[in-house]
């Protein structure tokens, strides 16, 4: 009985915590970042299939909302690091094709754009 008793107890409390969402200025700075992939021209790869940046956005969002479930991450840097420069499933890094150019790890691409959006 004491058994059940703590273990609804606890899922009650585990219920009614939350974690915290990324805060404001990181998530416009995530945004951003994301609007920039989406609205580049550029092509996303990840595990050897090449994606539109709408549907890399699309992707990454659903990578930000598990990461801030797990309370995971607090900065864009965190976000770059955790969710957006590594395939969860297989490992590999996803990287960014623009026009003629060779690819660049994501890691770096938005890395780069991250800089110019802090520098305006």
């Amino acid at each position: 009985m004491m058994r059940k008793f703590l273990a609804l107890a606890f899922a009650l409390a585990s219920a009614g915590a939350q974690a915290a969402p990324l805060p404001a200025p990181a998530r416009a700075e995530v945004d951003a970042l994301l609007t920039r992939l989406q609205s580049s021209g550029c092509q996303f790869n990840r595990n050897g299939s090449w994606y539109s940046g709408a549907d890399a956005r699309t992707h990454l969002l659903r990578k930000l909302e598990y990461l801030e479930k797990k309370d995971l991450i607090r900065n864009a840097e965190q976000f770059i690091e955790l969710g957006a420069s590594t395939s969860s499933s297989s490992g590999k890094p996803y990287t960014v094709k623009c026009g003629a150019a060779a690819p660049v790890e994501s890691k770096a691409w938005l890395s780069a754009e991250l800089k110019a959006i802090r520098a305006h």
